[in-house]
């Protein structure tokens, strides 16, 4: 589960999130990053589900907005003063007044956000902060622009293809279970004197039938209290991470899988490492991008590029690359273009893994709507055949 780390590191407050076993797997994760560790607080799991409700602040649009004014000549406590006026939500406001308050009183921008790390996440702070030392804020805006609207964009192709599927699969369901508990119990009622004279596999059905009406509501209460167990295993670390790695193993679709997670490491390393942030510190910022099971390769792989190996051959030896991947990355050395050239990786694998979801969505939606009919199908033919059997013994 993911754990909320207070810590001090560089002689400044900060916090980051680790997913982790326990609160002491979160502690030692965050000291091997080089965080003096002050607190550890269990993130909600309603709140990771998404039960919750989340941050009104729309931190998307609040930064194109605040690059349209910086671009235009106003400073930073100008801008925030003036989203602050214009705002009427009261959740965005108190946030934006809280922002221009502490700039008035002489804080930094980076310190500023900072001070509200449920609003604005540790990849933005250090963005901000790498380049407002240079001047060059408003370009570390727009890379932060760039990379959440490629990140938002991303994720809901990713939303949007399992949608479909998930409905179909919900109603076929929904039907499937109409047919079982509800029509069957009825037709086994009609039939129930034919005895063998009715099919094997339709004497089955209605036996089926038979029962389900006899017990109706324990069967009812079974599917919720099912339905309630997986839904709250769902939520557990442990069976999340079994299915995931269940997942990886899936041919194609594991591989898909892995070059998705790691395009979004690409695209946060990127935004970064254009920012000027130093290549290690980066990548602890960007680790909780990555899931629990590659965050022993990718400590490993920080571990050697501090000990003076390249980027390139420290993710390769901890599979951190994919053959597109590593050819770019060793450009990138050559040329000293890293950030723009992790930028353009994760944007190859990215449409990579689009064109592998109009794939998946012209083949899986159509076999999956074959197979409920298909079930649906036999269901209703098993029902009916005791009347072909009767009505063929007149004859």
């Amino acid at each position: 589960m993911q754990y909320a780390v207070k810590a001090v590191r560089q002689m400044q407050s900060v916090s980051v999130r680790f997913e982790a076993v326990d609160a002491a797997d979160a502690r030692l994760q965050a000291q091997a990053q080089g965080y003096a560790v002050v607190a550890v607080k269990a993130v909600d799991a309603g709140r990771r589900m998404g039960f919750a409700r989340k941050s009104a602040f729309p931190l998307l649009h609040f930064n194109q907005s605040l690059l349209i004014l910086l671009k235009a000549g106003l400073s930073v406590v100008e801008v925030i003063e003036t989203l602050a006026d214009r705002e009427t939500r009261p959740d965005a406001k108190q946030v934006l007044t809280r922002l221009h308050d502490q700039l008035k009183n002489g804080l930094s921008f980076s310190a500023a956000l900072e001070a509200q790390p449920t609003v604005f996440p540790p990849l933005y702070v250090a963005s901000v902060r790498a380049n407002e030392r240079t001047g060059a804020l408003t370009e570390a805006i727009e890379r932060f622009v760039q990379y959440r609207a490629q990140s938002d964009h991303m994720r809901k192709r990713v939303v949007g293809a399992a949608v479909y599927p998930a409905m179909i699969l919900g109603v076929g369901a929904l039907v499937i279970a109409f047919l079982l508990l509800y029509v069957v119990p009825r037709f086994s009622l009609v039939f129930q004197d034919l005895g063998d004279r009715i099919p094997l596999m339709s004497r089955l059905l209605l036996q089926w039938g038979q029962f389900a009406h006899a017990h109706g509501l324990p069967l009812l209460a079974g599917g919720v209290v099912l339905l309630v167990a997986i839904g709250y295993a769902l939520t557990r670390q442990p069976v999340r991470l079994a299915i995931a790695r269940l997942v990886m193993r899936i041919p194609r679709i594991g591989e898909y899988v892995r070059v998705y997670q790691l395009a979004r490491f690409y695209r946060a390393l990127g935004m970064l490492q254009q920012a000027g942030m130093p290549i290690v510190t980066a990548l602890d910022m960007v680790s909780g991008l990555l899931p629990a099971s590659l965050h022993p390769a990718l400590a490993a792989a920080r571990r050697d590029i501090g000990e003076g190996r390249s980027i390139s051959s420290a993710f390769e030896n901890h599979g951190l690359t994919t053959a597109v991947s590593l050819r770019l990355l060793r450009v990138a050395e050559r040329t000293g273009q890293m950030g723009e050239m992790l930028e353009r990786t994760a944007g190859f694998h990215e449409e990579d893994v689009s064109q592998a979801i109009e794939w998946f969505i012209r083949l899986f939606e159509p076999l999956l709507m074959i197979g409920i009919g298909i079930v649906i199908g036999v269901v209703v033919l098993l029902m009916y055949a005791p009347i072909f059997e009767l009505a063929g013994s007149l004859q």
